[in-house]
């Protein structure tokens, strides 16, 4: 397959940070889609997500598809993920494809769409400099193209994983959320930026500053990565989908048909580990409703 852009590596810290730095984080519900219960915590077994897709419509639910407003004392605003598209509350089929529209029904209010939560927050989307993607699936990616000036950084594994695949859709990804002429910034995990932090094995450390850190948590696709924010007294940790419930962080059911099921249970034992050593740090699960309703509109 192959796609308008040519990323580049991105090797060193981005300029723009302060020794010292803490950030806040603004979670951001964009969208919802329906699952069923097994999607999210139906094992790795053989047959389970065919188990999750044919669960009757009576006992599916509705997800968050979150995106995170991040606020940097010195580089400014940036987002990690995008959520849904605003196109999306009114032809879902248009920017997801109709197989995704009719399997797992978006719902998008009018107003809810990120560009227009920035806008609510005094934040102008156009002035957006940096997206920082977990990984490129469906529900992460849909709202890409609205932040046209933006660096898009993610890991290399992801891009090969979502230019070069010759079945793209069986593997989440929909190539045309992401095919632009962007500038795409790759962080290699195997890079001699690359350090340790706390319980995670491969970090880097996005602004040089330690405000934050981008963690290797591959497994839930070949390139996930999850993005951990220092806050004033903690850590807050947007985990992506490396977990979809908070269950999960607590030897709940794993996550049906991961990518790479071995990898994926590494980086669950990393943030099981981290949950564990730092209980008073906040790790933010990819897709959980009930969790989603106990957050806080702003952490600081």
């Amino acid at each position: 397959m192959k796609v308008k852009a040519q990323p580049r590596p991105l090797e060193s810290p981005i300029p723009g940070g302060k020794p010292g730095s803490t950030v806040s984080v603004e979670p951001l519900k964009v969208g919802e889609m329906e699952v069923a219960q097994g999607w999210l915590d139906g094992g790795t077994g053989k047959g389970a997500k065919l188990k999750a897709l044919t669960t009757p419509r009576s006992r599916r639910q509705l997800v968050p598809c979150p995106a995170f407003l991040i606020r940097h004392p010195t580089f400014g605003p940036f987002v990690v993920d995008t959520g849904l598209h605003p196109s999306v509350s009114s032809a879902p089929a248009a920017n997801l494809g109709r197989i995704v529209a009719s399997a797992a029904r978006p719902q998008l209010p009018a107003g809810q769409d990120l560009p227009a939560q920035l806008r609510s927050r005094g934040v102008e989307p156009r002035n957006i400099p940096l997206v920082v993607m977990t990984h490129l699936h469906i529900d992460h990616a849909s709202g890409m193209a609205e932040f046209p000036g933006a660096t898009f950084v993610l890991t290399e594994n992801e891009w090969v994983a979502a230019t070069e695949d010759s079945r793209p859709l069986l593997r989440g990804y929909r190539t045309s959320h992401y095919d632009y002429a962007f500038d795409y910034r790759t962080v290699s995990y195997d890079g001699p930026s690359i350090q340790s932090y706390a319980t995670f094995g491969r970090t880097f450390d996005l602004f040089g500053d330690g405000s934050v850190r981008l963690a290797s948590t591959a497994g839930h696709s070949i390139g996930h990565q999850s993005v951990i924010c220092h806050l004033g007294e903690r850590d807050l940790v947007i985990a992506g989908d490396a977990i979809y419930t908070y269950a999960q962080l607590e030897d709940g059911d794993v996550a049906p048909r991961p990518a790479d099921p071995h990898t994926y249970r590494r980086s669950l034992q990393e943030l099981r580990l981290f949950h564990s050593r730092f209980p008073q740090a906040l790790v933010i699960p990819g897709h959980d409703p009930e969790h989603w309703e106990t957050l806080e509109d702003r952490y600081e």
